[in-house]
């Protein structure tokens, strides 16, 4: 089983955009740890500017403040 790698707060980028809108956020903030799936961690994102949320798998996300403090 694997752990989360990323807190809640961080800011990341969806590395595969292939099958979204080009209207959608380029940038999105993790707002929630969720289960497993397929043994990959999962993660709630959401971009307050645009209202948009979504769910990605770890491998998917791609981190833009990695080594610094989270914002909770």
């Amino acid at each position: 089983m694997r752990n989360h790698r990323f807190p809640i707060g961080l800011s990341v980028r969806l590395k595969d955009r292939e099958y979204i809108s080009p209207r959608a956020a380029e940038t999105y903030r993790i707002t929630a740890k969720l289960p497993l799936r397929d043994n990959s961690p999962q993660y709630r994102i959401r971009n307050d500017e645009l209202g948009q949320e979504r769910v990605s798998t770890e491998d998917n996300l791609e981190p833009i403040e990695w080594g610094m403090t989270p914002r909770h």
